[in-house]
This record gives C-alpha cells, structure tokens and sequence, in this order.
C-alpha cells in the first residue's frame, strides 16, 4: 500500500509495548515531523530512548517523557507543555494493568467514575474525549505506516490447507462476535471447534493455552478487527513476535483482517512465515 503523507509539524506519541510505537518514530522522521514521545512505564519498550535519540530532530533528539498508566494529567500536561495538538496511540497497553498495582491520578479517577463500562472501548474512547476537550485531536494510528497493513488475499508462498481454509471461515464468525462484544479479537480453531477465546491475557497466552489444551497438536489462529474498527486505538498487530509464538504452539496458518491489521517487519515477517511453513491470510 502506498504512504500517506501526514501534514503537520508536531505529533504526540502515546506509546505502549511492542515495536509499533518505534516504527512510527522512524515513520515521523523521515517526514520531517516533531515528536513528542509519552512512554507508559508498564509497558514501552525501553529501546524508545535509543530510537528517539537515533530519530534527530534538527539538532535535537525526539523527546521523551516517561509517565505510570493511569497519569492521565501529567500526559495532557506534556503535550500541552509542549504545545501538541495532534496525538497517535501506537503499541498495546495491556487492559489488565488496570487491574494491577496502577495508582490512577484524579483526572483518571474521575474519568474511570464516570464509566458505566470498563471495557476496552469505554476505557480508551474516555480518554480519548478528555484529550479531545483540552484540545488534542487523536489520529489514525496507522496513518504514518499504511504500506504496513495486509493486503487481501493469501501473503505467503505456502498456501493454506483444505482443513485450514474450513477452521479460518468457521473461526471468522465466532472471532468477529467476540470482537462486536469487545472480549477479545483472537480465537484458536482446530478441526472447526474454537479451542481458546482471548480476553485480558492477550494473544500469545491465549495460544499458549490453546496449545496445551490439545496437547500441541496442529491450530489456527483468527484474529480480527472490531466492527466499524477505530483506526485511532486498538488496531490488531502481528509481528515476528507472534510468529515464534504461532511456531512455539503448532499454529499452521494465520488469519487477520485486511486492510485493518498491522504485519510489524513486513518483509521479513513473510519471510520468517515461510521459513516456518505458517501460512499468512487476509481476508
């Protein structure tokens, strides 16, 4: 897919765990665009420093400030600071830190108070609302890596199986419900009967989990986008990451959403797919 060209001087970065948020920094320079990096402490990958350190802007390395999950006034008070407008959330932050030892500061407190649900989308959708009304707009998280998004059709040289092909069109229906109730957007099929449904932990344990459950025997994975996806938040990502973990667990082929999911590494995710004989569909 061809890259959009983003229009403006100064992005805010919200940047959760994984590669994604370092690819936009990259992204971002070679657009030209200032960034000012928000890292959640539970979750950013410390590497953001040598990126953004890497990623000069002019005679300046990208900023970065480092915050807990749940200091929802001190990230509106470093992009104000700095004068953002426009923000990105790239990279997961895992739901159920929420649960755990997150001490969430009054704005936060506030917000969570006045949710009727604590679901992902209530959750992230209040945020999103706050920042809004203190002025920052929040942006497609994928805008700056468009040419990163699965393309329609089978992505790598090895091609599905007749039983894969049956457990990714019965996986579909169940993995686009889960997805429409906001539990999960991941299942495991085998043999057209769902083995594990994800929740909290995420996909590499729900894989894990499925993979005992059958003794490690051969799987399939779905995983899906939301219907009407916010393409702000909460956009499905694979990378070479989900991979090791596919071949760890015996899951021979892959299925994700076109055009709504995020192949990290593009290239050598494909090539690393075929190298473990994992076929790669978007659908």
């Amino acid at each position: 897919m061809e890259r959009t060209s983003l229009r403006l001087d100064k992005l805010g970065l919200i940047a959760g765990n994984g590669k994604f948020p370092l690819l936009v920094l990259e992204a971002a320079r070679r657009q030209n665009i200032s960034v000012v990096v928000a890292a959640i402490r539970e979750e950013t990958f410390p590497e953001i420093e040598e990126v953004a350190t890497r990623v000069q802007q002019g005679s300046q390395p990208a900023a970065v400030h480092w915050l807990r999950l749940g200091q929802l006034g001190k990230l509106i008070e470093i992009f104000s600071d700095a004068g953002v407008k426009t923000a990105m959330m790239a990279g997961q932050v895992r739901h159920v830190q929420l649960f755990g030892s997150s001490r969430p500061d009054w704005r936060m407190m506030r917000l969570l108070l006045s949710l009727r649900q604590k679901n992902t989308d209530s959750l992230i959708g209040g945020i999103v609302r706050v920042l809004e009304q203190e002025g920052i707009q929040l942006i497609d998280s994928t805008l700056l890596l468009q040419d990163l998004l699965a393309d329609k059709g089978v992505l790598t040289r090895r091609k599905l199986t007749t039983e894969e092909k049956r457990d990714i069109e019965y996986g579909l229906r169940i993995a686009r419900e889960i997805a429409r109730l906001d539990l999960g957007q991941t299942v495991v099929v085998k043999d057209q009967a769902v083995v594990a449904v994800e929740a909290m932990e995420g996909t590499d344990e729900t894989l894990r989990r499925a993979a005992r459950l059958v003794n490690g025997q051969r799987l399939t994975l779905i995983k899906v986008s939301k219907p009407e996806q916010d393409m702000r938040f909460d956009v499905p990502v694979v990378g070479l990451q989900t991979l090791h973990v596919l071949h760890e667990c015996n899951v021979t082929a892959l299925a994700v959403d076109a055009g709504k999911t995020l192949l990290l590494d593009r290239q050598q995710f494909l090539e690393t797919a075929d190298r473990m004989k994992i076929a790669v569909f978007a659908v």
